[in-house]
């Protein structure tokens, strides 16, 4: 019996179906969730969201919100997501490059904390689409 899943991010709705087996990177390690799960709230970190459904996969690489888990629904509210399979690894290469050099600079800790959130945002996004493309 699969559970109602929707995953919304400021801009779009990414998914909205049922689904069987859900995997998200929360801000202590990965969950994973399944149909009749404890209800839980929790913090998501940059990472992939995997949502098994009807025989298939989708990925999504989500940047950070919160996951609510209830016995008759998930809902997942990203900050930032987007598919795994629009992830553009030299735009993730070069926003990289620029935190890291911003990070080499001479920086207030308000600026330090900022620019070490987007590092590991493109880390994650650069990550998962290498897997993707199996360089990973």
């Amino acid at each position: 019996m699969p559970i109602p899943l929707r995953v919304v991010s400021v801009e779009e709705s990414l998914f909205e179906g049922e689904a069987d087996f859900i995997v998200a990177t929360g801000s202590d390690g990965e969950l994973g969730i399944l149909p009749n799960h404890a209800p839980l709230l929790t913090t998501l970190a940059p990472g992939p969201l995997m949502i098994r459904h009807s025989g298939s996969e989708d990925v999504l690489f989500v940047g950070g919100g919160f996951m609510e888990v209830l016995p008759d629904r998930v809902t997942v509210l990203a900050d930032v997501a987007e598919r795994a399979e629009d992830i553009s690894e030299e735009a993730a290469e070069e926003a990289r490059k620029r935190a890291q050099d911003a990070l080499a600079g001479d920086l207030s800790p308000l600026e330090q904390a900022q620019m070490t959130g987007v590092l590991e945002m493109a880390e994650a996004r650069l990550r998962l689409s290498r897997v993707r493309r199996g360089r990973g």
